[in-house]
């Protein structure tokens, strides 16, 4: 016979979850370093961070699945981990799932059922046992632990039915079901990678509301802007910075932007000081040096003692700028890339692009009709299904549509930047990126004085740009193909959720230069916040296909 294990339980307000100095080495490279945090019932952290940063590994750390090589973690209270992805689990179903995830409050019900028998039976000891089998189980709320999981389970659409084989469910529905089961459980801490993967609009709704009103703390990794906006109050940035250690921003997601847009141009102002001051240093030098090696030779005449002094006040000088120069040090570290939009030309009184009555068969069923010229912002919008992808390949001439027609002008530049990479070549990236510039030269696309270089534009630094476009990160081809789209200097610049797998800071650089460009940009995106930011734009709603609607076409509005 066992003995059973009490519940653990929550420490409601007396919870804490604190790093200190952490660091974290893998392969030889420091992945964290100086990590600082204190998370406190109703607190929510939202880390963000570039791919590769260490946002997952830190997750790890504070969870006590791997030990840092450096600095301590506390922690009180209860806690739970909500990885990226998540395992079918062989045999299991969805109600063998849902009960480990409540084995705490199952326990606390059988120990007070157990207490309850124990002191009807008047056994010594049997009063204080009841007490504390009534006092854990008010603790886990346990008698309200499977409604709890139920009602998130419908919250975040997951399959409630318990007796089905979690290997049967898609990657996306195990993730939800176990997302379900950490809000139902109600630990004192959540950490959650990435938890807005998987998840619809009203399950993102249900998310944001659920992890605002939660009681604990809440440890959040995502680069879903509207997430961080509505539900962070703290960010921690695991991104580069002038000291090496993570920012940390309090005032929410708006206060990280703010404060992460001040520090950079501190740094950037800093390090430019320091290099004009070093450049200075430099020509002084060389100047001493010159006058060393030529211009101190006297007139004719002079005696050899004034020439001595002359040629030793010069030696002096030289010593004397040399000795500054190595003082002078470029302490500054280079400050990270921005994103840097290139002058798009504008066409004025031109109908760039225009469409009359466009369908095509299975994908854009209503006819839809728009026109665009330079400086238009239009954002087309619609329930996946609806045709928005479509629309826009028709637009670049990718697709041709089945009835209807598409005018454009006459040596007009169009570029799409669809949803996804093409496949990945084994060119460097620069190679890839200068034959294209030059196709485009060659075809009377650009003149060579339009031409831009890769690296003007701060989407990769030259040594991923020298890479295999095949060993580039999924985000960095992603910055190769805007970097593409951009190179042929477009008057129309069509975008098909341009926020896929870019890092927060690029998206809201890209969203104020699309503000900003004199070119005609027609945009298709799910991003909630890249959708609040472009809210005023004229907007073209597709509607989804149903078999007995027979409404009138799409048209820009």
């Amino acid at each position: 016979m066992t003995t059973p294990v009490p519940p653990t339980l929550p420490a409601r307000d007396r919870a804490q979850l604190t790093c200190a100095g952490v660091r974290v080495e893998r392969g030889g490279r420091t992945v964290l370093h100086d990590v600082e945090m204190k998370v406190s019932p109703g607190a929510r952290w939202g880390v963000v961070g570039e791919n590769g940063r260490g946002k997952s590994t830190l997750l790890h750390v504070l969870a006590g699945l791997l030990t840092p090589d450096e600095g301590t973690v506390q922690r009180v209270g209860t806690l739970a981990l909500a990885d990226q992805e998540m395992p079918a689990g062989h045999e299991r179903t969805v109600g063998d799932f849902i009960d480990e995830y409540l084995a705490g409050a199952r326990a606390a019900l059988r120990d007070l059922d157990a207490a309850a028998n124990a002191l009807a039976a008047e056994r010594p000891g049997a009063e204080q046992a009841y007490a504390d089998a009534l006092e854990a189980a008010r603790a886990l709320d346990a008698w309200d632990a499977d409604r709890r999981v139920d009602v998130a389970l419908d919250g975040l659409s997951a399959v409630n039915d318990r007796a089905r084989p979690l290997a049967t469910l898609s990657v996306g529905q195990r993730y939800r079901i176990r997302l379900a089961c950490l809000l139902g459980a109600e630990y004192d801490f959540l950490l959650l990678d990435e938890p807005t993967n998987h998840l619809d609009l009203a399950g993102l709704a249900y998310l944001t509301a659920r992890l605002r009103a939660h009681a604990g703390g809440v440890v959040v990794v995502s680069h879903d802007r509207a997430l961080l906006a509505d539900v962070a109050t703290t960010i921690l940035d695991l991104d580069p910075t002038r000291d090496g250690r993570p920012g940390v921003y309090g005032g929410g997601y708006a206060g990280y932007r703010e404060g992460r847009e001040a520090e950079l141009a501190r740094w950037e102002e800093e390090y430019e000081q320091q290099r004009t001051e070093h450049v200075r240093l430099q020509q002084a030098l060389s100047e001493a040096q010159n006058r060393l090696s030529t211009g101190w030779r006297p007139d004719k005449g002079t005696g050899k003692h004034q020439r001595a002094t002359r040629a030793g006040a010069l030696v002096r000088s030289v010593h004397r700028r040399q000795e500054a120069l190595d003082r002078h040090e470029v302490t500054a570290p280079v400050p990270p890339r921005r994103f840097s939009m290139p002058h798009l030309p504008a066409r004025p009184g031109v109908a760039l692009l225009r469409t009359e009555e466009v369908t095509v068969d299975g994908r854009l069923r209503h006819a839809t009709n728009l026109s665009v010229t330079s400086g238009d912002r239009l954002a087309v919008t619609g329930p996946n299904g609806a045709g928005k992808s479509t629309l826009l390949s028709v637009l670049a001439g990718r697709l041709a549509p089945d009835t209807g027609r598409v005018h454009r002008a006459r040596r007009v530049r169009l570029r799409l930047l669809g949803q996804e990479s093409p496949r990945a070549t084994h060119r460097r990236a620069r190679d890839l990126y200068e034959a294209h510039t030059a196709r485009l030269v060659t075809a009377g696309v650009l003149t060579e004085g339009e031409v831009v270089g890769l690296g003007s534009l701060g989407l990769l630094g030259s040594r991923d740009a020298g890479k295999p476009v095949a060993e580039l990160s999924t985000g960095q081809q992603r910055r190769l193909d805007l970097a593409l789209a951009l190179a042929a200097r477009p008057h129309v610049l069509l975008l098909d959720e341009p926020t896929n797998h870019l890092s927060i800071a690029l998206v809201d650089e890209l969203t104020e230069a699309l503000h900003s460009t004199d070119a005609a940009v027609v945009l298709a995106t799910h991003d909630r916040q890249m959708r609040r930011d472009i809210a005023d734009w004229p907007h073209l709603a597709l509607a989804q296909h149903r078999p007995a609607d027979q409404g009138a076409g799409a048209r820009a509005r």
